[in-house]
């Protein structure tokens, strides 16, 4: 699970799961592969045309391992869609001592179109985030 189609050295794709909707993200370190599961998560249901952003929103995220660290950003996305209304068009993720720093480049939500269920919360069941000799992969069920 370490690459995706045509073996890229980061990406994601959606994977078919019952009910749900599972991404699967790859890439050379663990921020990058958080990043990717954001585009992905995002990627899963909404088209953002280019040039809609309209300011940036950063925090950091601490969790007791690195697959609790995935869900702490991707329920941060889900709490930024419910609260302000606001999607990433972009995201990038750094390292911080206990955890990491997210900085969404953010687009209002109205400018989205709509391609797929909007994901509510994330799942615990099956989900990853660990380094093989390849990089890093993650794997993680969003309930839609």
């Amino acid at each position: 699970m370490t690459t995706g189609p045509g073996h890229s050295l980061r990406g994601h794709r959606r994977v078919p799961h019952t009910g749900d909707l599972r991404v699967e993200a790859w890439a050379p370190t663990r921020e990058e592969c958080i990043a990717e599961a954001v585009r992905g998560m995002v990627g899963s249901f909404a088209e953002l045309p280019a040039g809609v952003s309209h300011g940036t929103r950063e925090c950091v995220v601490a969790a007791e391992d690195d697959s609790r660290l995935l869900v702490a950003v991707l329920e941060e996305v889900v709490y930024r869609m419910d609260a302000a209304d606001e999607l990433p068009v972009d995201v990038t993720v750094t390292p911080e001592p206990d955890g990491v720093r997210v900085r969404f480049t953010m687009a209002d939500s109205s400018a989205a179109t709509q391609t797929g269920a909007v994901p509510k919360a994330v799942a615990l069941h099956g989900l990853r985030l660990a380094q093989d000799a390849h990089g890093w992969a993650c794997r993680v069920t969003l309930d839609v």
